[in-house]
């Protein structure tokens, strides 16, 4: 079991329950899942980038992404139907805490003047979307290997109905948020 869910089980639902005031332990929000996505429009030009962003994404979440395609044709971006435009990856259970853990405690203090992330991004009903330019302060990524840097998207999604208990949730788990 990873820390983050051990110290979730342990701490943090308690005092959610308490803030809340819920009947039910079951009440209270937890994650369900972290989508993790990133955009290579340049796939089309270079097939061998998009080769390297699944090898990428694999090593950085533990598990093999799946290539995403254009639904539809756009011509002024060169884009045909079916082509590869990105890669995703949805975890669940360990994978999931894993991630985050890594994500608070490894990766955000490797960012170059790093202040906290927006409070802003979440979107009504209790998810929460955050991104990274570089993939590259990721610690399972070698510098020297890396050929082109790209960023990535998560989507943090929780079983909050408002953003104010996702805030309490993530604020409680280490998410680095902006005072």
């Amino acid at each position: 079991m990873s820390v983050l869910a051990e110290q979730y089980r342990e701490e943090i639902l308690p005092q959610l329950v308490e803030k809340f005031d819920y009947n039910n332990v079951m009440e209270a929000p937890r994650l369900e899942k972290i989508v993790v996505n990133v955009g290579i429009g340049e796939a089309k030009e270079d097939p061998k980038l998009l080769d390297k962003v699944v090898e990428n994404v694999a090593k950085i979440t533990g598990q093999q992404p799946t290539v995403t395609r254009a639904k539809k044709a756009i011509a002024n971006f060169k884009i045909r139907e079916g082509m590869p435009v990105g890669v995703k990856v949805t975890l669940r259970g360990e994978y999931m805490y894993e991630f985050l853990y890594k994500l608070i405690n490894i990766t955000y203090p490797r960012v170059r003047d790093f202040r906290g992330i927006s409070p802003d991004s979440f979107d009504g009903r209790g998810n929460y979307s955050l991104g990274l330019d570089e993939h590259i302060v990721f610690p399972e990524i070698k510098i020297d290997d890396v050929d082109k840097v790209h960023g990535l998207e998560a989507t943090i999604v929780t079983s909050a109905d408002t953003d104010e208990e996702a805030f309490e949730l993530l604020r409680l788990m280490g998410m680095p948020f902006k005072k």
